[in-house]
Parts: structure tokens; C-alpha cells; sequence
């Protein structure tokens, strides 16, 4: 800790933590890492889905290393890593039978133990330090709250403290001239690689954003809303197979609109406002993951820049227990849809 405060509030700031930037949008993992054009567009791998796409591959590796081998050896007794696993999913388990009943519990089981696995890896995975700390630097577009570069031993490191000169104030001012020129050839039609030269991730730049190489899936709202429209459609799916059609009269009844128009009209209102219900879920269960991580790696940010150690690697713990807690809240709330969906809300259902 004393070393960490030295190198980092002395020897002239040169290790000095970056303050971070508050980046709403995944960015390109790497510049160069880019899929097209299709339908004369093209696409990059973003950071955030780089991160999603290991934390899978680490999944899958937990599967084919850990649970195949225990079940294709037929043993009954669990041992090693397969005993946390069968723990995990016997509460899984145990979760959706109370919620939906023996009777469907089989089949909304394997949707939510997956959310819930899936979401949880992700989380977990993005505290890993690989995350928003190795990547590239390009020129701060639009201002000069950038990072001034300084030569260490022939490497390009950044610099958290400003420097004042005339000259590096010129040569601030040129890079945020570049960086609107940039922007205003973009507009113009011009393609990404005729704007490459803008980009400084081969060469030292005077003030620079970082641009993380990686970055936590679950602070990008394509993927929390990715997530939430995918549980939506499936819990509907459920209340079809469990209800047939008649499971989209709790959206639109008119039922009873001629037999008792007054009840009937009550019945029609109801099914409306249930409509919009079941939209606004999909904005809660994105918002809701969305906000709470998006907000903790923040925090571990900020503070990660003003504290040494100690402090960020408290935080650091508080945020598996956070992540934890939203994979739980997501799939909990996905399991009482489900269990919700599968029961008639007409006479019919007894």
C-alpha cells in the first residue's frame, strides 16, 4: 500500500491513476476489429460484447471440465468442483418449484437457472482487472479533458496530471480541432477508413481518451435490453403453451363487452393497462441491471482514481455481492412472470 501511494502521489505523478471518463456506449474493442460492410454498413466488435463472449467461453469451459466429466462417470456421489454446481442447482431448482408448481417448474427451470447463471458469469467475470484497464488511446474529440502522454523507458504511459505550457495548450487545441473534423467528415459520408488517420492507437497522442479493450456486458443496454426482450418473449411463449390462445384475452378482453357492457368495459380497461404492464417489464428488467452495474463500476472507477488499493479492493467485494444479487433479482423476476403467465385469469383456470 505505501509502495502503491508513492508510485502513484509521488516520482512526479508519473503513476498517477487515469481519472476515469464516463462512457455510456460500448466502443470498439479494437479499431481494426471490424465485420463488413454489410448492407453498406460496418460493424465492430464491441468491448462490451468481448467481454460477454469470454465470460461464455469460461462458462462453457466450467461445463465441459467440470459437470460432463462427473455425469458421464455415473457416480451418485458428488465430489470437487461438481459439489458447488449441484448446490447451485438444486436451489435453482428448488426456487422454481415453489414459484410455478411441480407441474411446470420442469420446463421454466432450465430459462431461469440459465439467466441466472448467465447473468452472474457475466457480472462476475467483468471484475476480473483485465476490464477498463488495457486498451487503446485515441485524441480527446471536442475538448481537452484528455490525458497528457509521457515517455517511460521507451513506452507511451498516461499522465493524470495536466501539463500547463503555451505549447501543450496548442497542441490540445489541435487535437480537439482534429477530433470535430473527424466528427464533421463522419457526417459528411466519409468513410472509416479515410477518418483512420484521426485515430491515434499506433502512435502517442498530446491529450487522449483511453478506450478500454474490454468493459462488463451488463453496464451496455443492448445487452440488458437484449436480455429483457428475449425473457418477455419467453415468458409469453410460456403463457401459450400453458393457456392456448385464450392466454392473449388478459391483454385484450372483450368478453363480456355485450353481455354486461358496463363490467365488461371495467374487463377492457384491465386488459389495456395489463398491455402497457407488460411493456413497462421490459424497461424495468433492462433499467434496473443496467442502472446497478453501469453505477458500481462507476464507483469503482472514481474511487479506484482517488484511493490506493485498500479501499477500491473493499469496493471490489461489495460488487460480487451486488452482482450476485442482481443475476438473482432478474431471474426471480423472470421465474414469477413465468409461473404468472401459466395460470388462466378467467373461470376457465379451476
Amino acid at each position: 500500500m505505501i509502495a502503491g501511494a508513492v508510485l502513484a502521489f509521488g516520482v512526479g505523478g508519473i503513476f498517477k491513476p487515469a481519472a476515469p471518463a464516463v462512457i455510456l456506449p460500448a466502443e470498439p474493442a479494437w479499431p481494426s476489429l471490424k465485420f463488413g460492410p454489410v448492407l453498406g454498413q460496418e460493424f465492430f466488435l464491441s468491448n462490451t460484447m468481448a467481454s460477454a463472449f469470454i465470460a461464455a467461453l469460461l462458462l462453457a469451459a466450467v461445463v465441459f471440465l467440470v459437470v460432463q466429466p462427473f455425469v458421464r462417470a455415473g457416480s451418485l456421489v458428488p465430489g470437487g468442483g461438481y459439489q458447488i454446481v449441484e448446490m447451485a442447482i438444486e436451489w435453482l431448482w428448488d426456487q422454481a418449484e415453489a414459484a410455478a408448481g411441480s407441474k411446470w417448474a420442469k420446463d421454466i427451470f432450465p430459462i431461469t437457472a440459465t439467466i441466472f447463471i448467465v447473468v452472474l458469469t457475466v457480472n462476475l467475470f467483468g471484475l476480473f482487472p483485465i476490464h477498463e484497464t488495457i486498451g487503446y488511446t485515441k485524441v480527446a474529440h471536442g475538448n481537452v479533458q484528455g490525458y497528457h502522454t509521457v515517455n517511460v523507458g521507451g513506452i507511451h504511459l498516461l499522465n493524470g496530471g495536466m501539463p500547463g505550457t503555451e505549447e501543450d495548450e496548442v497542441a490540445a487545441n489541435a487535437a480537439a480541432t482534429a477530433g470535430h473534423e473527424a466528427e464533421s467528415h463522419a457526417a459528411e459520408g466519409e468513410t472509416a477508413k479515410e477518418a483512420e488517420h484521426y485515430w491515434s492507437s499506433d502512435e502517442a497522442c498530446v491529450y487522449c481518451e483511453v478506450v478500454p479493450s474490454l468493459r462488463r456486458a451488463t453496464t451496455d443496454l443492448n445487452f440488458t435490453l437484449a436480455l429483457a426482450i428475449i425473457t418477455m418473449v419467453l415468458i409469453q411463449a410460456m403463457g401459450v403453451r400453458a393457456l392456448g390462445l385464450d392466454y392473449f384475452s388478459k391483454f385484450f378482453n372483450l368478453k363480456t363487452i355485450v353481455t354486461k357492457p358496463f363490467f365488461g368495459l371495467m374487463d377492457f380497461i384491465v386488459s389495456l393497462l395489463e398491455m402497457i404492464s407488460e411493456i413497462a417489464k421490459v424497461l424495468s428488467f433492462s433499467l434496473r441491471l443496467f442502472g446497478n452495474i453501469f453505477a458500481g463500476g462507476l464507483l469503482l472507477a472514481i474511487l479506484g482514481s482517488m484511493t490506493v488499493f485498500f479501499v477500491p479492493g473493499l469496493l471490489v467485494g461489495l460488487e460480487v455481492v451486488v452482482g450476485a444479487i442482481q443475476a438473482y433479482v432478474f431471474s426471480a423476476l423472470a421465474l414469477t412472470f413465468m409461473s404468472q403467465a401459466t395460470v388462466s385469469h378467467s373461470g376457465e383456470g379451476h
